[in-house]
């Protein structure tokens, strides 16, 4: 089964435009792993605009599902995750100011630099994700790069589901295919939801786990935390 790991950013967002310490991210993140979350992700900024160092550095003993930090691989942000020592880093190359992961890496044009940032995580016995648009051609340089997954970026996915699903899914499964044939694991995220994640789960092979934030913690102002994870485990299941 494809494991559901829950992005607790935007926890952090409703607290810190209020300031003090409610909605609390760590219980949050207690919570949710107690109905069912099989990870807790987090995407720290240098902003700190939603997730703070102090979250990162809170969370660790909390998490006892699978940790994954996600970020741009900056040396502090390199750092943090060194100490911390998660399951899974998940490396996005997002500019500071970016609202929101917006692209993929380049595997080609930043082969080298993956590489040196890749080996530090895996001499430290962190399991490595990067970010990767859907595009068959650019799976042999992230191949290259060393890491042991790759995480689908979902977002075009997501916009063109409803006018044409068939079409909209086709470079994520052929993307996951060829990933396959290097032996790389295969994650996605972003905007994945309630409505559009069962489609993508039953025809991506080898998925092994997704990344869901913003819809999931929406959802969850209708429905509570207690009934929506178990809601989007339903989606996941392959019965």
């Amino acid at each position: 089964m494809t494991k559901l790991s829950v992005n607790i950013n935007k926890i952090a967002t409703i607290r810190n435009a209020r300031g003090g310490e409610l909605p609390s991210v760590t219980e949050a993140a207690v919570k949710l792993q107690e109905f069912g979350a099989q990870g807790i992700t987090i995407h720290p900024r240098p902003d700190e605009r939603h997730i703070t160092k102090k979250d990162v550095y809170d969370l660790k003993s909390l998490v006892h599902t699978e940790f994954n930090i996600e970020g741009n691989p900056h040396r502090p942000f390199i750092d943090m995750v060194l100490e911390i020592k998660p399951e899974q880093v998940t490396l996005v190359p997002d500019a500071d100011d970016a609202i929101t992961s917006n692209a993929g890496w380049d595997c080609e044009m930043h082969l080298g630099f993956l590489k040196n940032v890749i080996s530090e995580f895996k001499n430290a016995g962190i399991r490595t994700s990067i970010f990767l648009d859907p595009n068959p051609e650019m799976v042999k340089f992230a191949a290259e790069t060393g890491t042991d997954r790759i995480e689908l970026y979902t977002e075009a996915y997501a916009k063109n589901y409803s006018q044409n699903k068939e079409e909209a899914v086709k470079p994520y499964v052929d993307t996951a295919k060829e990933a396959e044939k290097y032996g790389l694991g295969i994650n996605a995220g972003h905007d994945l939801s309630l409505e559009n994640l069962k489609y993508f789960s039953d025809q991506v092979p080898n998925l092994l786990e997704v990344s869901i934030g913003h819809a999931l913690i929406s959802e969850a102002l209708y429905m509570g935390l207690e009934n929506t994870v178990p809601a989007y485990l339903k989606r996941l299941a392959k019965w």
